[in-house]
């Protein structure tokens, strides 16, 4: 695994970054379990105040920050610099809500006076992908962060750059030694930072593949995990729905970030009534979009993260139009040197076809028509995934009951997918297990420790003890 940047609009090799030594993997595993142990007899206010100065180094950073992203993955300049602010926001989240989450939780019960107290269990390696390079790491920091685990980070190959950068902030706000190491891993190193007892939970976002790889890792050493994994989301369009509102969003959920995000809206489903002109409307949309440099605020397609990225997308598509999908428009090369991919729309996709049942993880758009509603939700279902969706209706009644019928770990109604920290995020199925941000990502790696106090036992009344 060669931790590499290589700027994907221009292919130049930018940096290249050695893999860690078995000294620095040791050291950054001492650091670490030497925090926690510091920290539970810390006030979680210091914390507090350190997550506070995090959010306003990333704003007053926010343009070096931004440019670092788009260099190392080709994202837009100016989404690069709106995840610079979502990191912000997540960190004040944290940071103003962190102790109130952490309050012990009182139990009425008939042993005694009785709560639930929630405590840091450790060190906690995260595993990130490159398509929110800094997002990604917040998501987990953050919350870990507040409750008092130091935090190994893995980053993905093509984006050590950001992880650096990530790295430098934290330091640069004051946070104690030990806060977060980021270390350039083989795969083999991952499984030697899981096994190793300083360790307590493993929290990864990525493919299935490496979802496996680093569950069965975690299982094997008894370690807690949390799976973020792909996603097939649906987008359904009800027959009552307003397609002026929809198509208000329609490009922005396929072709933000290039297409390159887990819950972007990659099955269109829709009602037969609206579909011929749900069509011919998308299609405009993605004819309308501008390929070009990244960080010119014209451009409104990005690149590819990497060459490999496109060549398997565009095997993807290759395999679907092979096995009867209807090439609806797109699928032509970009006159540009960048890992650009047209926009393409497939229609007529069976489910002997690859496609039905495959990620793509790039600007690509399957659609489907459906005659009632039931088959709808029924399309929707039918995927091994379940991470995320979005279903417009006449009203947000009629979607929400739609939504609840739908496996997945987050439905919204008449809207963009949002991701907020107080929003709980993660999926079900082969989109993984667990979820970050929220109260319940706040929570994926603590100790719930049950206390029960009494002044002196009632002998008389001992019969739900054990001995």
């Amino acid at each position: 695994m060669a931790y590499q940047t290589v700027n994907p609009y221009t292919n130049e090799v930018v940096k290249t970054y050695p893999d860690a030594s078995s000294d620095q993997i040791e050291s950054a595993l001492a650091s670490g379990d030497k925090l926690y142990h510091e920290w539970r007899h810390t006030d979680i206010q210091s914390r507090a105040e350190t997550l506070h100065r995090i959010a306003a180094l990333m704003r007053k950073h926010e343009d070096s920050l931004a440019k670092t992203m788009v260099i190392d993955m080709g994202k837009l300049l100016r989404e690069a610099k709106g995840e610079v602010e979502l990191c912000a926001i997540i960190a004040d989240y944290f940071a103003d809500h962190g102790a109130d989450m952490l309050k012990p939780t009182p139990i009425k019960s008939g042993a005694g006076d009785a709560w639930v107290e929630k405590h840091a269990t450790g060190v906690v390696l995260m595993v990130e992908p490159w398509n929110f390079p800094y997002y990604q790491i917040m998501r987990v920091f953050a919350p870990n962060f507040i409750v008092g685990n130091p935090m190994i980070l893995k980053h993905a190959a093509n984006t050590p750059g950001s992880a650096v950068a990530f790295e430098q902030l934290v330091k640069e706000a004051g946070a104690p030694e030990g806060s977060l190491i980021n270390l350039f891993l083989n795969y083999d190193q991952v499984g030697t930072v899981i096994a190793d007892p300083r360790v307590q939970g493993v929290a990864l976002t990525g493919s299935e593949r490496g979802g496996r790889a680093v569950a069965a890792a975690a299982g094997e050493n008894l370690k807690k995990s949390t799976m973020e994994l792909g996603g097939m989301d649906s987008f359904i369009v009800l027959p009552d729905a307003n397609m002026d509102e929809v198509m208000k969003v329609t490009r922005q959920v396929r072709l933000y970030n290039a297409g390159q995000v887990c819950t972007s809206s990659k099955r269109f489903i829709v009602a037969e009534n609206l579909y011929d002109e749900f069509l011919k409307r998308l299609g405009q949309e993605f004819a309308s979009v501008k390929p070009g440099d990244p960080l010119d605020d014209a451009t409104t397609l990005a690149p590819m993260s990497s060459a490999k990225a496109k060549h398997k997308l565009q095997q993807q598509v290759d395999e679907a139009i092979e096995n009867g999908a209807n090439l609806y428009q797109g699928n032509q090369p970009i006159d540009l040197p960048g890992q650009f991919f047209e926009p393409t729309i497939l229609t007529d996709i069976k489910p002997d076809n690859p496609a039905y049942s495959t990620e793509m993880f790039g600007p690509v758009a399957q659609v489907y028509k459906v005659a009632t509603e039931q088959e709808a939700i029924d399309l929707a279902n039918d995927s091994q995934f379940g991470l995320g969706g979005i279903v417009f209706a006449g009203s947000k009644e009629h979607g929400a009951k739609v939504a609840s019928q739908v496996e997945t770990g987050m439905e919204f109604v008449n809207t963009f997918m949002y991701t907020l920290p107080e929003l709980p995020f993660g999926g079900v199925k082969k989109s993984g297990y667990g979820r970050e941000m929220s109260t319940l990502g706040l929570e994926a790696f603590v100790n719930e420790e049950l206390i029960v106090a009494k002044d002196h036992p009632e002998l008389d009344n001992l019969a739900g003890a054990l001995f």
